[in-house]
């Protein structure tokens, strides 16, 4: 029987607690959050275990019996949520990029000469840090609470990880009250395990009689994809903080901004060095590469950024990194063993791979069989045949190459290895074209090739098309149901015939032909990178799709039209040309654009305020990011340069301008305000 609207609304209401209850409640959060700090940041515990634990008893009761005072960022929520059933995707704005990397300390001398030329006759300070083994996130708080952490991921898209990342007692749930905080703060770091925790874990799957973890980089991203907080929140996690993105007031260099994160309450490594040179650097990587064994947790390198966030600014980005940054990693790790054979993998673009077959050997924190060769003329080289002893290298600690012949262990009667000359997935020719170092399989529907593109063109960072992975692929080749990536868009036609193959079903084919129909509105650059072109990624898509308004666009550009794009050199200039003068790849584009494929930029308004307009961005904006003005003036016809040149109509300013200003101010380019950019568009 139904109640009246009052019956109704006295059952349903929640009684406000009283408001000593509440001034209660908000003192145990501050002093909680205080004695984490102090145990977990500052490693100064100021009260011991049976105190802390009888303040956290008291506001779980609280919160309880009261469940209106319980708030995202108490300590109480540390211990871990529901589970979820997959993480959402988001966008990183900007790009998490990743670093240039540098075995030598003549690469880094070099780094050095082209930050100087660049930023000629300013010279640069470095500021010179550890390069942590662990996983990369961004953290973004609102007013000072943590809202959402995200892995890193291809560096665009990653995964919303928050509720694994605030079980990290080492990360602030609320930032400390700091004059300096801004509104929006996204803060960047690395997760980490260190090695006592990480033997420890294992001591406890050992017992229960569970597989164990690797190595300690490995458990950790392991633990931050589980899809259950409450089992996060059991492993012993810790993270340093290294990047400030948001603007912080005030700060005008790298140093001062790991200051201030450590004002507001984040972990920040205390080995850190300014170095005024850059043989200050240098000096900096080999005391590290010595002491490296004495850290509790695994680094492999120093980064080194350019200290000045103007010059940082002013030197910028390639397509995938800093210039003002570069990561100098630390010799390889090396280990012996058996070159059992030499195998051959045939990837995406055609080109085949040896790979070295080898017996098992713990190198660097991980046990390796397989290790790359790279091709026919670096195994004459080093005089490899099978039977060898060899010596393993983990190039920066991550990846297995074969790097020497131990002399005088060579079994009697081995032969010297030559590439076959049939492709071992198709048996068509393998050819070595005149001066490449590489060989290929020259058909174009090698079962191995279009597994490739399948798997590259699915790839979350390109058309992110959802059960579409390996497996998948091989079942969909293999069966003949597809060649091409455009078949991928008629496989509705099969749907009776895929739901009955084995392990399959009507269900899994379902979300697949989702999957498939959501890819259709990728945007272009996603589209661009995921045809596969050589030399294309992510970051040069993005670039090419901002100038090109369509496919046909950029498929009638010149190379020498080509080439005048910011960052396509004369190597992706020819690739591009040649990609679109086969025509099986002019056919291929055409049935995607068929299917429904966006093959076409978003359309940039005719006409606006600022049509025509040239604009570059520089210093802190008082009410928007960088990337909301620059939405703000494509909206308006306008466009966003990264330089300062004779061809930019205007600079808009900020707060801690960079020498864009100067420059600007040399060449008579009018500064703008945000409030004169807002009175243009009206």
């Amino acid at each position: 029987m139904c109640g009246s609207p009052a019956q109704t609304s006295r059952v349903d209401s929640v009684p406000e607690p009283p408001a000593s209850v509440r001034r209660r409640a908000e003192t145990l959060r501050n002093e909680l959050r205080e004695h984490d700090y102090r145990y977990y940041v500052l490693a100064e515990p100021t009260v011991g275990d049976e105190h802390y634990d009888a303040l956290m008893r008291e506001l779980q009761e609280l919160e309880r019996a009261h469940p209106g005072l319980r708030t995202p960022d108490s300590p109480t929520q540390r211990v871990g949520g529901e589970p979820t059933r997959s993480f959402p995707t988001v966008t990183h704005d900007p790009p998490m990029l990743s670093l240039a990397n540098s075995y030598s300390e003549e690469d880094v001398r070099d780094f050095d000469r082209r930050v100087r030329e660049l930023l000629h006759p300013a010279g640069p300070r470095y500021t010179a840090e550890l390069k942590f083994d662990g996983v990369a996130v961004a953290l973004r708080y609102r007013d000072g609470v943590l809202v959402r952490g995200a892995t890193r991921g291809d560096g665009v898209t990653g995964d919303d990880i928050t509720a694994n990342l605030r079980t990290i007692r080492t990360l602030p749930l609320r930032l400390r009250p700091s004059r300096r905080l801004p509104g929006m703060l996204e803060v960047r770091g690395e997760v980490f395990m260190t090695r006592r925790d990480f033997e420890r874990l294992n001591e406890q799957r050992a017992a229960a009689g569970e597989k164990l973890f690797i190595n300690p980089r490995n458990s950790t991203a392991g633990t931050l994809k589980m899809l259950d907080p409450t089992v996060v929140a059991a492993r012993p996690l810790r993270a340093f903080a290294y990047t400030v993105i948001a603007p912080v007031s005030g700060i005008r260099s790298h140093a001062e901004a790991l200051e201030a994160l450590r004002e507001l309450g984040f972990p920040v490594n205390e080995h850190t060095r300014r170095c005024a040179t850059i043989d200050d650097v240098v000096a900096f990587w080999k005391e590290w590469e010595e002491k490296r064994d004495t850290l509790p947790y695994d680094i492999d390198g120093v980064v080194v950024k350019v200290d000045d966030l103007g010059q940082q600014e002013e030197l910028g980005a390639i397509a995938k990194s800093p210039r003002w940054a570069i990561a100098f990693k630390f010799a390889a790790r090396r280990a012996e063993t058996v070159l059992r054979g030499i195998l051959v993998q045939v990837g995406r673009t055609g080109a085949v791979t040896p790979v070295a077959d080898l017996e098992p050997v713990f190198v660097g924190g991980t046990t390796v069989s397989r290790a790359t060769l790279h091709n026919e003329d670096y195994i004459r080289e080093l005089d490899l045949r099978p039977g060898d002893r060899v010596i393993v290298e983990k190039g920066g600690d991550v990846i297995p190459k074969v790097s020497e012949r131990v002399p005088g262990r060579r079994p009697r009667g081995s032969r010297p290895w030559t590439m076959p000359s049939r492709c071992p997935a198709c048996g068509s020719t393998i050819y070595r074209a005149e001066g490449e170092a590489n060989s290929y399989c020259d058909n174009a529907e090698c079962p191995a090739q279009v597994r490739g593109r399948l798997e590259h063109f699915a790839h979350r960072g390109a058309m992110d098309i959802a059960g579409l992975g390996e497996a998948v692929v091989e079942r969909l080749v293999a069966d003949g149901y597809v060649r091409t990536t455009a078949d991928l868009y008629t496989l509705h036609r099969h749907r009776e015939k895929l739901a009955a193959l084995e392990r399959w079903g009507e269900k899994s084919v379902a979300n697949l032909l989702e999957g498939i129909e959501q890819s259709k509105s990728r945007d272009f650059a996603r589209v661009l990178f995921a045809l596969g072109i050589r030399h294309v990624g992510a970051g040069v898509a993005r670039v090419l799709a901002g100038r090109f308004t369509d496919v046909d666009a950029l498929r009638n550009a010149t190379e020498e039209e080509l080439r005048a794009v910011p960052s396509v050199g004369p190597a992706i200039a020819a690739s591009l040309a040649r990609f679109f003068a086969d025509p099986a790849n002019r056919h291929l584009v055409q049935q995607l654009r068929a299917a429904g494929v966006t093959m076409a930029a978003a359309a940039r308004p005719a006409g606006g305020a600022l049509a025509g307009k040239v604009f570059v961005i520089t210093g802190t904006l008082p009410s928007m990011s960088r990337e909301e003005a620059r939405a703000l003036i494509e909206r308006h016809g306008g466009t966003v340069a990264s330089g300062v040149s004779r061809n930019v109509s205007y600079l808009l300013v900020g707060a801690d301008p960079g020498s864009k200003a100067a420059k600007a101010a040399a060449l008579g380019i009018p500064a703008l305000s945000e409030a004169d950019l807002n009175g243009m568009i009206g």
